[in-house]
């Protein structure tokens, strides 16, 4: 009998090794999933995901399952899909209530905060399962001061609580919620069932040197989602991308789709890039018939 008998019954027990086996579960429910990836930029964040088509009479286009949470925020999951639009909810909530309370768009940290506390708290209570979902979050911080919400008049000279003049703040965000509700922040992150392989794609890219423009960026998320769907070669997909950029950027900080002519582009890019690998891969294969 496995060690694992009985434990995994009920979410709020620990087997005698340690694990909960229902957030492990719940992990595997991931690895079903699309593809996912975040990609941290040098002057703004891009996302992508793998949308496995299952079946022909589906819209085009439709079903997203990238979310935006607030005007400088996106969201993207992979995994249980309806889990995904529940905690593309929940954070509304939560960036909306930031907003209520402090009359400003809510910090990319605290927003992984709350998000992963909501998700951790799901682990605790038999009365209720993990989420079966892994979830990026990508976002700008504002590197100025804003006006706050409702703002009348020029507002005090002094600078917003916590910050100091003279110094740099703000800049790209990018945390991964897992289900467990553990988040860290990335350079780059990816999930899904691809995930190995768009990890090895994504190391190759040196992004905590902070090189990689904006541009470049989408057409390399572009490609490591063709490479990381080579194991479903057998199954169509669709490519959908966002991006968030700096206030000076091409999308003023906020959070957008990425315009469809760039989309078409980095697509390009990406099937030459494995055309590219595949004539690589035949040529090193010849060379070593040869050799035999």
């Amino acid at each position: 009998t496995s060690i694992g008998t009985g434990y995994d019954l009920t979410n709020s027990t620990f087997s005698p090794d340690g694990r909960n086996f229902q957030v492990e579960y719940a992990s595997k429910a991931v690895e079903n999933g699309g593809t996912a990836i975040g990609i941290r930029c040098k002057t703004g964040v891009v996302l992508a995901v793998e949308k496995i088509i299952t079946s022909k009479l589906l819209k085009s286009g439709g079903n997203k399952r990238i979310a935006s949470i607030d005007r400088n925020f996106g969201m993207i999951s992979s995994g249980l899909v309806p889990d995904g639009r529940h905690l593309v909810s929940r954070a509304r909530d939560e960036a909306a209530s930031w907003r209520t309370s402090y009359k400003c768009p809510i910090p990319s940290s605290s927003l992984a905060f709350r998000v992963g506390s909501y998700v951790q708290a799901y682990t605790l209570y038999s009365s209720v399962r993990p989420f079966g979902v892994t979830t990026i979050l990508a976002g700008w911080d504002s590197e100025t001061e804003s006006r706050v919400d409702g703002q009348v008049g020029s507002g005090p000279k002094a600078p917003l609580a916590g910050k100091t003049n003279g110094t740099k703040a703000g800049g790209p965000g990018l945390y991964m919620i897992e289900p467990s509700g553990l988040y860290w922040g990335y350079y780059g992150a990816a999930t899904g069932k691809g995930r190995q392989t768009a990890k090895a794609e994504l190391e190759k890219l040196d992004l905590p040197s902070g090189n990689l423009s904006l541009e470049q960026g989408v057409k390399e998320a572009a490609r490591i989602i063709y490479a990381a769907h080579e194991d479903s070669k057998d199954k169509d997909f669709e490519l959908e991308m966002s991006w968030v950029s700096s206030s000076d950027g091409p999308t003023k900080g906020r959070h957008e789709q990425v315009p469809k002519e760039l989309l078409e582009q980095a697509e390009t890019f990406a099937k030459r890039a494995m055309e590219g690998d595949d004539d690589e891969d035949t040529a090193t294969g010849g060379g070593e018939t040869m050799e035999l």
